[in-house]
């Protein structure tokens, strides 16, 4: 009993230690949420050293919640990623997920969408990639594309295909509706939506981007497609706030996340995702008495298949 009072207050310390970074970055008052309120260069007063070892048991934490989840097979998690384009996407997968059992957890990532996708509604390639109860699906980029590159590219939308009267200048707000109600949905369907933006700095991209450049290794992930969109930094900027004053709500709320310093992002996003988990009351499914009255005829029956010796 002891033993086990001491593990449950060591998972309490591992959650405050890390709940306490949260509050400056979600948004709860979409109304007067203003994207210059975040620093990208913000680190919550903590070193990487510190933040590493918070994060460790974080990953840890989130092993066992997610097992829990797995094993409850009622609720599902879906956590969208999004950002500029070398804001640390693919980092916070790698390391905040790096404990999680690949058989309870998903990654889709959205490109530019193909003749298929583009023949259906501007959701339909994301709907058909939800997770199922249990699992924990992951959208690198997501059904918010179509509220941002479209935006700051508007002749996209002649790509999608969609009847010129119903692309008018309300088209916008009409798609946040649509993925309000589509959130809402969700949330009421049993699947716990958490939405991520991690706000990188220009200036911290353009070293991203020249590290990409001077690296062998990371010349592959370099696109001159995303040199071209800096230029338009001011008009992303624009739309993402939009964005998220649009679509952050209590069933689906955002997360704005410093991403300037990776090892800060993943330790925000790690919090977050395991306070949201914290808050679902997972267990292991209780086994009734009749069952275990089984299964304690198959344990003996087991132990008496036991060699001599090992008796």
């Amino acid at each position: 009993m002891k033993l086990a009072k001491s593990k449950s207050a060591k998972s309490e310390s591992v959650k405050s230690k890390s709940a306490k970074f949260l509050e400056p970055y979600r948004v709860d008052a979409p109304d007067r949420f203003r994207l210059a309120s975040v620093h990208c260069t913000h680190t919550g007063d903590i070193d990487k050293e510190a933040a590493d070892s918070i994060l460790a048991d974080d990953v840890k934490r989130l092993s066992d919640l997610q097992e829990r989840l797995y094993a409850q097979n009622q609720w599902a998690v879906l956590i969208v990623l999004q950002g500029m384009d070398a804001a640390g996407k693919d980092s916070v997968v790698a390391h905040v997920m790096s404990g999680v059992n690949p058989q309870g957890c998903d990654v889709h990532s959205f490109k530019a969408p193909s003749a298929e996708e583009l023949d259906h509604d501007f959701m339909w390639r994301t709907g058909t990639r939800l997770p199922a109860r249990g699992r924990i699906g992951i959208f690198n980029r997501s059904y918010y594309e179509d509220v941002l590159v479209a935006r700051v590219h508007p002749e996209l939308l002649e790509r999608e295909k969609v009847p010129r009267p119903l692309t008018g200048k309300h088209v916008w707000e009409e798609r946040f509706q649509d993925i309000r109600a589509f959130e809402r949905h969700l949330a009421r369907s049993g699947v716990l939506v958490l939405k991520f933006f991690l706000h990188v700095s220009k200036e911290e991209q353009r070293r991203r981007f020249l590290d990409r450049l001077e690296q062998p290794a990371k010349r592959w992930k370099f696109s001159m497609d995303d040199v071209n969109e800096r230029k338009r930094w001011d008009d992303y900027m624009a739309a993402y706030e939009d964005m998220i004053r649009a679509t952050s709500r209590p069933n689906a709320p955002w997360y704005v996340v410093p991403a300037d310093h990776k090892w800060f992002t993943r330790l925000v996003v790690a919090a977050a995702v395991i306070e949201a988990l914290e808050g679902l009351d997972l267990s292991f499914p209780k086994v009734g008495a009749a069952t275990l009255k089984e299964m304690r005829k198959v344990r003996a029956a087991l132990l008496a298949e036991a060699p001599r010796k090992d008796r």
